[in-house]
């Protein structure tokens, strides 16, 4: 059943040095009634690319981490329905009709997972444990809120039903080998201090099985090796961001303690 008052939709970004996808995405969202970009304080022309665009509200704000850089863009939105993207995210044509359409429902769910098509550079990954990836990226602002705790790989806490939309969200994470290992190595060190607040003491399974493990399930029961090439370097930089928290968690705990002597001292 189609409401009968226009639902409004606010489209959120939150960018850091993203100069080379800022300008296709707030392209791709020209459809939404406010689209607002928070910012990280690049050092690139990120700010300056996304401000030029008349329909669009610029804010920025330094980064702490993932969860609270997105429920304080939730606190700047105006409208009922969020649609929260990544810069290096498209939708489709389908995708974008399929949207103004649900939220127009009066029977509509409170948030929407939407199945997402992962790109490798320019070729669609198939594998590798993408092939159910799925996320919630359209959904009532009064509904949802993201979990404080899950700093990275933030998880959005849902007040009320959730459904699944049909048409998938283009992923374009992969540009390049060098670009992707920075953010599997910069998540890993987030996911560190996450692991620190759980006072995990990691040990030589964490630092040895864990991203073994992560490889194996990766490239083999998620059917990784199907994908060639591409596969074998996705599966291995998953792995080495978990390799990578570990390590940093060890490092963390051993500040804290040196830290703790010094104050003791």
């Amino acid at each position: 059943m189609i409401s009968a008052e226009k639902q409004l939709l606010t489209a959120l970004l939150i960018t850091h040095n993203e100069e080379h996808n800022i300008k296709s995405v707030l392209e791709n969202l020209s459809f939404a009634d406010e689209i607002i970009v928070l910012d990280s304080c690049s050092s690139d022309k990120t700010f300056e690319i996304a401000s030029s665009f008349k329909n669009v509200k610029v804010v920025q704000r330094t980064f702490d981490n993932f969860a609270f850089q997105r429920n304080y863009a939730l606190s700047l939105a105006s409208n009922k329905w969020i649609l929260f993207i990544d810069a290096d995210e498209r939708l489709t044509s389908k995708l974008e009709k399929e949207i103004i359409s649900v939220i127009n429902q009066k029977d509509s769910a409170a948030a929407y997972f939407m199945r997402r098509k992962f790109m490798f550079k320019n070729q669609k990954l198939n594998f590798s444990g993408w092939q159910t990836d799925k996320i919630i990226r359209l959904f009532k602002k009064e509904n949802a809120s993201y979990n404080r705790e899950k700093i990275v790989h933030e998880k959005l806490i849902v007040n009320g039903e959730t459904a699944k939309l049909k048409n998938k969200l283009i992923h374009y994470s992969y540009t390049d080998y060098n670009n992707y290992k920075q953010k599997m190595i910069f998540y890993g060190q987030l996911k560190a201090q996450e692991e620190f607040e759980k006072k995990t003491n990691p040990n030589f399974f964490h630092f040895y099985i864990r991203p073994a493990y992560k490889f194996l399930y990766q490239y083999i029961f998620r059917l990784g090796f199907l994908d060639g090439r591409k596969g074998i370097i996705i599966c291995y930089l998953n792995a080495l961001s978990i390799a990578v928290r570990f390590e940093e968690l060890k490092k963390i705990r051993k500040e804290v303690k040196i830290s703790k002597i010094s104050i003791s001292s």
